[in-house]
């Protein structure tokens, strides 16, 4: 079944083009064939349907579509001086074949070219070609060293079990051809390693060390204090020099602030810790070298540890030792134990520190509102900030304009503007520019908000690339349970609606209705509530959006309800805070690593106390030292000073107890780690309260009262008259005691918790995303850095303990998407642990997510998934989070949208999946995906 070469040149090939070239195992090399792929394609068929399928015209048909669909995306990769390698093209039949749902066939394919490897395996490779040159940068050219190549690689793999050098090293020897660039060089190797990873995940980790050494020999090239090149031992010595250098030249290419260049550099260089440049796995090294590390005309200079101690420098700038408290700092990133959020990472210890994650905004019913907050919106995004805007202000469609004495086109026009605002300004060019526009269910432009990301209708009045969420009162809630009329207002009218909430809120909207049908207000409209509501998860499961988030609960809950009204939460749902039109609320992220806090035998607690009150000091530092681009955004920062901790490597923490997320035992650790967490967070807030000063808006908070994240829930239950609410109030700290604390001391934060979807900085500590159940065991996922192998180590360790791993497994795990649930010879204990998102009944999520909110002072981005979506299934989901107290929900994600990408992995990972053999154009960085109903890992707030 090989394919791709033949003796005669391709027929499809236009005379004008160069000629497409196919690199052979041996570095041979031959004109390129695409019939060569339809008698692949055709054998394969044969395999698995008989010697009918060489007859069949349904066959002739799908192989005929299939070939060209390879041999178009083949030629659009294949660069200006058009190489091909062999197993380039094979991976792309197979990729081809499994898209297209033909996974039987496509199964056969992969077995046979299992079989063929182990074959050539088995014939041991000579040594490397004598007559290989490879090209330097500057052209020169020199014979090929290839035991540098043997060193690098066994370095590699020394100390991972499971891997060896040999299976790379033959990998690489199918690479090479004679003028190879060094860079080509380099990439092979780490392609090589990439390759083998579905087959064993820890060469994720060979990977990014094969990844670490280019990128060791592009940062010390490029600061010229020394040798180009240094392995991991070598480097140990010379981090240090390094690093001194590394800051004097960023300083001095006005990348780093002069600041950090008065630290005691010996003392913090003496405190790098190079071996854990060694932990990385691919994704995580990868990402950080596309879009975290500095560089200089897109030579990166910043290695690992260097750019760990760079942001703990910059969190430490106005701390009184702050060479002991960067190196404090250093510690618990560059550990993985804590990880700030991604804009911190990004900016701390640079010339422009804009730290914080995400901004809130309330728009004001007048157009100078109204456009400052797109010249607002694209200044908060320019630096990494991602944008909840509250839109219910504005008048709706129909509603009298008294300055012209005209009608209203309502809200939905400004909402067109203000997307387009986001697409533009796309973070300052480092990643997907995003905003999520929120509305009140009362709105009389309800409905056409509901339907902005649908793909059809007006273009003037959709908004494709702006997430969208409704703010759902109570009250709604009620009249949905009781089959009632809900009644919707232009808030010009009804203006006081917009502040309220609770009691207040459903007492005044009776009185409008009321108003309304005595012919008192002019614009409004009746509808059942039912039929809203159903419309309302329609759109949800149809488009993604709008997203289901509950105002009473937030506000209700809010330890600063005395200071204001939270009108909206944030891009990704878990920021509750206060809005208006002289304050832009700022959320300031962090998560702790959870799989770093659990054993075998449960929660770490001491650990996790040392983590989170370093943390808590780290993200009260951001406040000081951030830079503001607009100064609503300063004064509220500075003045309420909240923060979000949160978590990350949840499931992690699951694997590692042995406990399935469907279970009672799951939901009583999402309670008592959060507790912990909680406990400890409020504490350190109430300590820094104690050394530097409560925030300045403390008297008359909730926690000035006493009254504690856990005691909220009672407000909220008396306003839900004691109906309405199921949640559970069990305790085990000693809460008494630290709320005395807090009301002598004081909070240095008015908000210290939320839990935020951490999908970028995840991938850089290795484990799986905030709060998520696994999304698959095997996938590929795409992100701004390209397409990367999902492997569940832990599943794997659990296979090999039950002499299950192997290449049939690897093989059935591709054809059941990633899912145990189907292969037969899984013991049911496992399939239970390692259930997949779609497997696990998303009621679950919402028992343990209550059980988190009831010691969050803000909220939590919570995913729900229906793998069978139906009316009744939302309905009694998204009632039942209500039901459970929780203040906002995320992204519902469904199967029927779209199943997770087939392939055969190899070759499909990050930039390098187009890596050349021969000398190409570099490869375009791919579009980061739109966040999407289907989307596992939206990227733009963490």
């Amino acid at each position: 079944m090989s394919v791709g070469t033949s003796s005669t040149p391709p027929s499809t090939t236009e005379a004008a083009a160069p000629p497409v070239r196919v690199i052979r195992r041996d570095g041979s090399g031959s004109p390129f064939d695409p019939g060569k792929i339809s008698v692949a394609m055709t054998k394969a068929f044969l395999a698995v349907e008989g010697d009918g399928a060489a007859s069949s015209s349904r066959v002739h048909h799908v192989v005929a579509e299939l070939t060209g669909q390879v041999e178009a995306s083949l030629l659009r990769h294949a660069g200006a001086e058009p190489t091909l390698h062999i197993e380039h093209i094979q991976d792309m039949v197979e990729l081809a074949l499994m898209r297209a749902g033909h996974h039987k066939v496509a199964r056969a394919y992969v077995l046979y070219r299992e079989e063929r490897a182990r074959a050539r395996a088995a014939e041991r490779p000579g040594p490397a070609r004598q007559d290989i040159r490879v090209r330097a940068g500057d052209g020169t050219v020199a014979p090929l060293d290839w035991e540098r190549v043997t060193r690098v690689v066994a370095e590699a793999v020394a100390g991972l079990p499971g891997t060896s050098a040999e299976p790379v090293l033959t990998e690489v020897r199918r690479s090479l051809y004679d003028g190879i660039t060094a860079d080509e060089l380099s990439l092979a190797q780490v392609m090589a390693a990439r390759t083998l990873v579905e087959r064993e995940p820890a060469y994720s980790s060979v990977s990014a060390r094969l990844l670490l050494d280019r990128l060791r020999g592009e940062a010390l090239g490029h600061l010229a204090g020394g040798p180009r090149q240094a392995n991991q031992a070598e480097m140990a010595e010379r981090y240090p020099a390094y690093f001194r250098d590394y800051v004097r030249h960023a300083v001095g290419l006005e990348l780093l602030s002069p600041e950090l260049t008065t630290f005691d550099l010996d003392r913090i260089a003496a405190a790098l810790r190079p071996e854990r440049d060694l932990d990385f796995g691919f994704l995580g090294l990868q990402t950080l070298y596309d879009r975290y590390f500095l560089h200089e005309h897109g030579v990166r200079f910043e290695l690992p540890q260097a750019f760990f101690m760079r942001v703990a420098m910059g969190l430490a700038l106005r701390e009184d030792d702050r060479e002991a408290r960067a190196i404090e700092f250093y510690e618990l990133l560059s550990s993985f134990d804590f990880m700030a959020s991604t804009p911190t990472l990004f900016n701390s210890g640079t010339t422009r520190p804009q730290l914080s994650s995400c901004f809130l905004t309330t728009v004001d019913d007048n157009l100078d509102a109204i456009f400052r907050s797109y010249r607002n919106n694209a200044l908060l995004a320019k630096y990494s900030g991602g944008l909840g805007n509250d839109w219910t202000p504005v008048r709706g469609l129909g509603a009298h304009i008294k300055g012209t004495n005209g009608r209203s086109q309502g809200v939905v026009p400004f909402l067109k503007i203000a997307n387009d605002t986001a697409v533009a300004v796309n973070q300052g060019g480092k990643r997907k520019g995003a905003a999520c526009a929120y509305l009140e269910t009362w709105h009389i432009d309800i409905e056409e908000f509901l339907d902005l990301r649908k793909n059809t209708g007006d273009e003037r009045r959709r908004t494709h690339d702006m997430n969208t969420a409704n703010w759902v009162p109570d009250e709604f809630l009620r009249r949905v349970e009781a089959d009632g009329e809900w009644t919707l207002f232009s808030p010009d009218e009804v203006p006081d609606l917009h502040d309220l909430y609770g009691t207040a809120f459903a007492e005044r909207y009776r009185a409008y209705e009321a108003a309304a049908a005595r012919g008192e207000i002019a614009v409004f409209r009746t509808v059942r509530a039912v039929d809203l509501w159903r419309r309302m998860l329609t759109m949800l499961f149809e488009t993604g959006h709008p997203w289901i988030t509950f105002k009473d609960p937030c506000n209700l809950r809010s330890p600063q309800q005395h200071a204001g009204v939270v009108h909206s939460s944030n891009l990704c749902t878990e920021i509750t805070l206060n809005t208006s039109a002289d304050e832009v609320a700022v959320c300031n992220l962090g998560s702790v690593n959870l799989a770093r806090h659990v054993t075998a035998d449960g929660l770490d607690t001491g650990r996790l106390r040392r983590t989170v009150r370093t943390a808590v000091r780290m993200l009260d530092n951001v406040l000081d030292i951030n830079y503001y681009t607009i100064p609503e955004a300063r004064r509220s920062n500075l003045r309420h000073r909240p923060i979000g901790l949160g978590v990350m490597g949840y499931q992690d923490a699951l694997f590692t107890l042995g406990l399935p997320v469907a279970s009672d035992e799951a939901v009583e650790f999402a309670d008592r780690s959060m507790e912990h967490l909680s406990y400890h967070a409020i504490a350190a807030s109430a300590d820094l309260a104690a050394e530097r000063g409560r925030y300045e808006s403390f008297d008359g908070s909730l926690w000035s009262r006493g009254i504690l994240p856990i005691d909220s829930l009672r407000l909220l239950a008396g306003a839900r008259e004691g109906d309405g609410l199921d949640v559970d109030t069990s305790t085990t700290l000693d809460w008494d005691t630290l709320r005395e604390r807090v009301r002598t001391a004081g909070m240095r934060n008015s908000n210290v918790l939320a839990i935020a979807p951490t999908a970028t900085i995840s991938n850089i500590c290795g484990v799986g995303q905030s709060i998520e159940p696994l999304y698959r065991n095997l996938f590929v996922k795409s992100n701004m850095s390209g397409d990367f192998t999902v492997v569940n180590p832990h599943l794997v360790a659990s296979l090999k303990e039950r002499g299950l791993w192997d290449e049939v497994m690897v093989s059935d795990l591709k054809y059941f998407d990633g899912s145990l649930g189907e292969i037969d010879r899984v013991p049911a204990d496992l399939k239970r642990l390692y259930a997949t998102a779609f497997e696990v009944d998303s009621r679950w999520l919402v028992d343990a997510a209550s059980r988190r909110q009831k010691w969050i002072d803000q909220a939590q981005s919570l995913n729900l998934y229906l793998a069978s979506p139906s009316g009744r299934k939302l309905d009694e989901l998204y009632r039942h989070a209500w039901r459970k107290g929780l203040k906002t929900t995320y992204y519902l994600r469904t199967q029927a949208a779209t199943h997770v990408e087939k392939s055969t992995l190899r070759g499909t990972d990050g930039k390098l999946n187009a890596v050349p053999v021969a000398p190409a154009a570099p490869s375009p960085s791919p579009e980061p995906a739109a966040c999407r109903v289907d989307d596992p890992g939206c990227e733009a707030c963490q």
